[in-house]
């Protein structure tokens, strides 16, 4: 435990590196096009450089309690900020897509180990009896990461060139790593003499590094058509089942699934992985919509996302400090999954007309819903585990969510393209010779074109073009809408678990007070 000045400066340190490692997990996505643009690639093919960050940012996190102490947490903690810092570096002086793709992947190595490390760090900075304390302000790197990536991305690209997107980490990394090479107290690195637990590596490698590719790349390459779609699904459940029949049964496992016994954690996992799902599946498709049906650029659906996630930061702090003074955790998060449901719902009954304005309510229940989660469920997963068991508890609760967003994106995408096939099809069964609104529509067209000086069969064939670009563009749109009213139903199906677990809870304790005296 720290105090005073020192104390600060950790806490200030850990929630910067947290905060930078999770924005490089939104930033690039406004900038994919450009990138392919100046890099002469596919937009598939620079795709990848999300991908490759996402795929080492799951296989890291759960191994980074099992790293840190074979080399020491102090030791690998600067270790992966310099190995951020110089792959960001090196990720901005890339001349093709494939070196880009590549350094990106060691990125995601530095990165999704600060995460966990950060949290263990933190926890260990506060008392045991200021731990929910410690998860508010852990929250604020998790909230706030993001959703302000999409706003930097976007300034950058609009201002600057591409790269700077990864430059950007290079001043903050070097002050990162200073003040933690100062400030942190020294830990020595296991001498006990175990054995590197290799097929665990391998195992765990191969599995959530096969499906993590199998999410990211499912949908673009049409699922199961795809034979190494096929390949890789196989590979990582053979992968993963034996991965934790194999790390129940060695001694000393690079994951101890054995943490999992406490029924907090567990349960707290399942619920951050939902999280997981809609956090990243709102900062997904609200993007998409804002700029692909409204028309926002990058930078003002960025401006957009910031109020709610100002507001969810403000109140971190203040919901851990709750969480200490008694309050039930399972309060808070009932309020987030309802206040995340209130978005979903709100944001799948605006249309093309609707302004920036009628954003803002929806936005900021998104925010609000974030931390309303985040913090006690941050709080809640390791609050049943001896100190020794909370770096791992902390890597699995924070792997859950890291995969429930790639679950959340991949399927949200595949909702959505399979929606607007069925969209379209309900909306062209109308827009025909027969429906008297729809000639009368072409009629109208049709002058138009012809006043601005086309011939008649030319204003016939841009009506057929302008109804055609009329019908996609409400497929989508109400194919965005599914997908926001998907997220609000899932939100709302998670309130009554949640219940259950409280009345599961009062009847333990019920139990307890009326065992039946032994005379």
């Amino acid at each position: 435990m720290e105090t005073g000045f020192r104390k600060w400066i950790i806490v200030a340190t850990i929630i910067t590196s947290t905060i930078i490692e999770l924005i490089d997990t939104t930033i690039v996505n406004v900038s994919i096009n450009t990138m392919s643009g100046n890099l002469g690639a596919a937009l598939e093919d620079t795709a990848w450089v999300i991908t490759s960050y996402a795929i080492a940012n799951v296989i890291i996190i759960p191994m980074t309690s099992f790293l840190a102490e074979k080399i020491g947490r102090k030791q690998y903690y600067i270790g992966s900020i310099v190995l951020f810092t110089v792959a960001s570096a090196l990720c901005g002086f890339s001349d093709n897509l494939w070196e880009l793709v590549a350094f990106r992947f060691f990125q995601g190595i530095g990165g999704g180990a600060l995460l966990s490390t950060s949290q263990s760090i933190l926890f260990e900075t506060f008392p045991a009896k200021e731990r929910a304390t410690a998860s508010g302000i852990f929250s604020l790197g998790i909230i706030i990461g993001p959703s302000i990536g999409p706003v930097m991305g976007g300034y950058i690209v609009d201002n600057l060139s591409w790269q700077w997107i990864f430059y950007v980490n290079i001043p903050i990394g070097i002050l990162a790593a200073l003040l933690s090479y100062i400030y942190l107290k020294p830990t020595k690195k296991s001498d006990d003499g175990r054995s590197i637990d290799w097929p665990g590596i391998f195992l765990l490698a191969a599995g959530v590094g096969s499906l993590q590719v199998v999410l990211e790349r499912g949908e673009t390459d049409d699922w199961f058509s795809a034979t190494y779609i096929i390949v890789l699904t196989t590979l990582s459940i053979i992968s993963l089942t034996v991965l934790v029949w194999w790390e129940l049964k060695t001694p000393f496992p690079v994951i101890n699934l054995r943490v999992l016994k406490s029924a907090t954690l567990s349960i707290s996992a399942i619920m951050t992985f939902v999280l997981g799902f809609g956090l990243f599946s709102a900062v997904f498709v609200f993007p998409l919509y804002a700029q692909r049906i409204i028309g926002y650029s990058a930078f003002q659906t960025g401006t957009m996302l910031l109020p709610g996630t100002l507001m969810a930061a403000m109140i971190s702090p203040f919901l851990g400090k709750m969480l200490q003074s008694g309050i039930r955790p399972q309060y808070l998060i009932i309020l987030g999954f309802g206040m995340s449901a209130v978005f979903g719902y709100m944001m799948s009954g605006s249309n093309l007309e609707t302004g920036s304005a009628y954003f803002f309510i929806p936005l900021v229940c998104r925010g609000l819903g974030a931390a309303l989660l985040i913090v006690p469920l941050t709080a809640l997963a390791v609050s049943e585990l001896k100190p020794a068991e909370i770096p791992q508890g902390a890597a699995l609760n924070n792997m859950m969510r890291q995969m429930g967003g790639s679950f959340g994106i991949a399927l949200i995408n595949t909702y959505i393209a399979h929606r607007e096939a069925n969209n379209r099809t309900a909306l062209i069964t109308h827009v025909t010779t027969s429906d008297p609104l729809t000639m009368m529509r072409q009629e109208i067209l049709i002058r138009n074109f012809m006043a601005h000086g086309s011939t008649y069969l030319r204003a016939v064939q841009q009506s057929l073009g302008a109804l055609e670009n009329t019908v996609v563009k409400q497929s989508f749109l109400l194919s965005y809408m599914d997908a926001f009213f998907l997220l609000a139903l899932l939100n709302a199906c998670c309130i009554p678990l949640v219940l259950m677990t409280i009345k599961k809870r009062e009847k333990a304790k019920a139990g307890k007070l009326t065992v039946p005296d032994a005379h």
